[in-house]
Order: structure tokens, then sequence, then C-alpha cells
């Protein structure tokens, strides 16, 4: 009897925490579907290798989410749209990009959202829209292998261009060169000491040059005087030329204005005054008395 009791009390106590653990995993269900989310929803354009229900969402950096579903856009067969289940305080911004990153080079991939700027307005979810949508962009990964083949096309040119360069003709004409400039080289070494006298020869002929420059200074200097006074007469000969300039300007304006006219008239009066003064001076050579007396002749007088 004691040993069937014992077995009663182990099983009664089994179940009841079997009960109790069943009661505590439920109720933290409950309060892990309780929880309110926020959902988003983002279009990427091309592969979404990586990704899947589940997959981690972060907002700058930080883990604020997951992925629920991912379906193709019946709009265009090329894009994927992707539903985010975030917490619900984010305040996710409109200028506020998605981008497809990854946990180092051999790391799982998840979706990470940058935050946008503080003027932004918040993103909420326009007409006709289940879910607000942000934006995104290529991620790095894929920026590479849409660049890897521009990229391994530059190298094949790069290396056909090296195997040319490295072609027997180049690479023995390198040789010659590099013999050629060797052979420079050894010469100007065994002609060093002309070189240097050269170059002393080359300093004299410099510093006599500089002499001879300091004595042309004097006549540099008279020469330039001679100038200044020359550029004197020439003004000087300017102000007479300017003057004569005007002479001849009033001399022309005299003969063809009315000057010339009176004076014609001033002569012909001269010429007239002058045959009157010699019929006078006639006359008193003539009659000296007749201009003091008057003439005393008298005339016949009839009776």
């Amino acid at each position: 009897m004691e040993t069937k009791a014992n077995y009663v009390a182990v099983g009664a106590f089994v179940l009841i925490c079997v009960i109790g653990l069943v009661v505590t995993l439920l109720w933290l269900a409950g309060a892990q579907y309780s929880q309110e989310y926020s959902y988003y929803q983002t279009i990427f354009k091309g592969s979404v290798s990586g990704l899947g229900k589940g997959t981690l969402t972060r907002y700058n950096g930080i883990e604020v989410g997951r992925v629920t579903d991912l379906t193709f856009d019946p709009n265009d067969p090329q894009s994927v749209i992707v539903t985010l289940q975030v917490q619900p305080n984010l305040n996710i911004r409109e200028d506020s990009v998605a981008s497809i990153a990854s946990q180092g080079l051999t790391g799982g991939s998840y979706v990470e959202i940058s935050g946008g700027t503080r003027s932004s307005p918040l993103l909420v979810a326009k007409p006709g829209q289940r879910y607000p949508i942000i934006r995104s962009k290529v991620s790095t990964l894929q920026q590479l292998e849409q660049s890897a083949p521009e990229v391994v096309a530059k190298l094949n040119v790069a290396a056909s261009r090296i195997n040319d360069l490295l072609k027997d003709e180049n690479r023995r004409a390198v040789a010659e060169t590099l013999n050629n400039l060797d052979t420079i080289t050894t010469t100007l070494a065994a002609r060093s000491g002309e070189i240097d006298a050269t170059i002393r020869h080359a300093n004299a002929a410099v510093a006599n040059l500089d002499k001879a420059s300091q004595g042309l200074q004097p006549i540099m200097d008279h020469f330039n005087g001679t100038i200044t006074h020359v550029n004197g007469t020439i003004d000087t000969a300017d102000t007479t030329l300017k003057k004569y300039g005007k002479v001849a300007d009033d001399a022309d304006a005299f003969i063809n204005g009315e000057g010339l006219a009176q004076l014609s008239d001033l002569i012909g009066e001269m010429r007239r005054t002058v045959a009157n003064l010699n019929q006078l001076s006639a006359q008193l050579n003539k009659e000296p008395t007749k201009l003091l007396f008057g003439d005393r002749r008298k005339g016949y007088t009839p009776p």
C-alpha cells in the first residue's frame, strides 16, 4: 500500500509540473502575440537571395523586427514585395531607405532600414496601399554583382595589353633601351670632368655677362635721358605746330570770309585818297598862292 501511494504522489506531482509548464508557455505565447506591431512594405528589384520569412529587420543596425512575407509584384515580375513586421515606435520617415545587407561576406542576409532625417515627415500609407511603402536601394553586394562583368572585361583588356607589352620583340626593345641608357650613363661618368669644366665656363660666362650689363647701365641711363629730351622736343614741336595750325585757320577764315572784301574796299579808298592827294599836290606846285588867296583872276566882264 505504501509503495502504491508513493507512485500516485509522484505521478500527481509530475502531472502538476506538466500542467504548470503548459500554462506558462501559453501565457508567454499569449503575451508575445498580444504585442502590437507596425507593418511596412518595401519593393526590391532583382534577386532577394538570402531573405525569407523570419529574416531579421534592423533599423540603423538595431534589430527591430522580422520579415513576415515575400511576394512577387504583379505589375513587375522582376520586383519582390517584402512585408516587414517592426516595433510600433520606430517613427520611420519618408526619406528612409531599405536595403538588403549581409553580416560579413559569409553571414546571413537581413533587411536594413536607414533612419532618415528629423525634418522629414512620418511615412504613412497612401490611398490604395495596404501598408506604408519604404523606398529601397540596390545593396552593395548587388552593385558588385552588377558591376562584376564590366570589371572582369576591363581586367581581360588589361591582361591582354600586358601580354602584348611582354612580347619577345618588346622585351628585346626594352633590353636595348636599358643597354643604351647604361652606355650613356657610363659615357657621362667618364666625361664628368669635362662636364664640370663646361659648367664652370658657363658660370664664368654668366658672370661676365652680368658685369657687361652693369657697364651698359650708364649708357642705358644716358640713352633714356636722350629719349626723354627728344620726347620734350617733340612735345614743343607739337605745340608750335598747333599754333601754326591756328594761324593758318585764322588766315583761311580771313580769306574766305568778309575780311578780304573789306580789305579790298579799304585799298580802293586808299587809292582814291592817294589820287586826290596827288592832284592836290600838283595844283599846289602849279599855283601855290591859289590855295592861300583864292583865285584872283577875274573873268571877262561885259560892259
